[in-house]
């Protein structure tokens, strides 16, 4: 019998470890205890196990999980997912977010459906089976930081013989699969001008006027990215910008000295991250010669490309036969662009839904819990084999 902890157990154990991403670095914490946990876990049902800590972010880190039959190291399915969470508003939380608490059929908690809890549906689904009637390898990957700059994600190369045949991503998908979703950038725009006097304008450079042509550039990308980039599949079917945050100034009566912009870019699949950095520093290519040296624009994080699966791929197809839903786009991002790059067919499906994601109470339905985990089981044993 498995020395596992019972399925409520850990799901507890793993929303009570806080493990919030951040780029403020007050709310930022390690995501070692969760790693851990899962370590030991992995492990007592016969896993090798190995972590490693990110180079970009000290006390962050991966794990990869790994059974492999005797001799069949390649191929196989890798399980996949983040370990952190975002932060939470305790003003808008109406229950304790590091308690699992069920309540109204449903069990709250950070990370309860985006997407600590989805390890637990693996653990469970591989209760007391039988591993060693296993044909293809299993793997299980945990990141860091995909809810900030995935670098996690980025440093899979740090596992040289992670070479899966398939990758399922358990980010919450009502266990509907998704096979394409946009790309991700932050940039920030900050324009330096001379503070002076307010009674004389002219005197110095005011950085909030020279953000507003700034922002009449930038509206005007937006508009050329819709009317020349489309992809029919997406509910909102062009790449986007938005507009997300501004501050400038200190002083109704100064100059303002400092202005600056955070903005957000959302690039279709297949569309160059350089073609889009160029088009944005072409429409800003005049202001800056006007103003020398007082606009300047800096990514926040690397950017992430979109990403899509073929339709016609052998593990969407098993997806759509095991969860009888059609494979769909999503208008989230997430790392399987990163995952795919290790060759494999990639897709993302796992249990709870997106629109909990992110939200206060976040929570995962007790009704939706029996039905994913057997969808689960039965994924692994069509790609990986017998287990039954």
């Amino acid at each position: 019998m498995s020395s596992l902890p019972g399925f409520i157990s850990m799901y507890s154990e793993l929303v009570a470890a806080p493990s919030v991403s951040c780029l403020d670095p007050s709310w930022d914490t390690s995501n070692k205890a969760v790693i851990d946990k899962l370590a030991g876990w992995f492990e007592s049902l016969g896993f090798q196990v190995q972590v490693n800590e990110l180079d970009a972010q000290q006390g962050k880190f991966n794990m990869l999980a790994s059974y492999c039959p005797a001799g069949n190291s390649d191929g196989g399915l890798l399980l996949a997912g983040h370990t952190d969470t975002v932060p939470w508003d305790e003003g808008r939380w109406t229950r304790d977010p590091f308690k699992l608490t069920e309540a109204d059929g449903k069990l709250y908690g950070l990370g309860s459906a985006d997407m600590k809890g989805f390890f637990a549906f693996i653990l469970e689904a591989l209760r007391d089976k039988d591993l060693s009637t296993l044909k293809k390898p299993l793997r299980i990957l945990a990141t860091a930081d995909e809810e900030t700059t995935m670098a996690g994600a980025r440093e899979l190369n740090k596992f040289p013989d992670l070479k899966p045949d398939y990758a399922v991503i358990g980010e919450p998908t009502n266990m509907a699969p998704v096979i394409m979703h946009k790309g991700h950038l932050t940039e920030c725009v900050r324009v330096t001008g001379r503070s002076g006097h307010s009674s004389n304008p002219a005197a110095g450079l005011n950085a909030i006027e020279v953000m507003h042509e700034v922002i009449s550039e930038l509206l005007a990308t937006k508009q050329e990215m819709a009317a020349n980039y489309q992809q029919a599949a997406f509910e909102v079917p062009y790449p986007t910008l938005n507009l997300g945050h501004i501050h400038g100034g200190d002083a109704a009566n100064r100059i303002c000295a400092c202005c600056e912009l955070h903005l957000d870019m959302r690039p279709l699949p297949g569309m160059n991250i350089d073609d889009l950095y160029s088009m944005l520093n072409s429409r800003l290519h005049d202001l800056q010669q006007r103003y020398p040296d007082a606009i300047a624009v800096h990514s926040m994080h690397a950017p992430i490309p979109g990403y899509a699966c073929p339709a016609d791929s052998a593990i969407v197809k098993l997806a759509e036969e095991l969860s009888g839903e059609k494979a769909q786009p999503a208008n989230y991002c997430t790392e399987a662009p990163f995952v795919q790059d290790l060759g494999c067919e990639t897709i993302i499906m796992g249990p709870g839904s997106i629109r909990q994601a992110h939200q206060p109470d976040e929570y995962i339905t007790l009704a939706e819990i029996n039905p994913s985990q057997q969808q689960l089981g039965r994924l692994i044993e069509r790609v990986c084999g017998p287990l039954a």
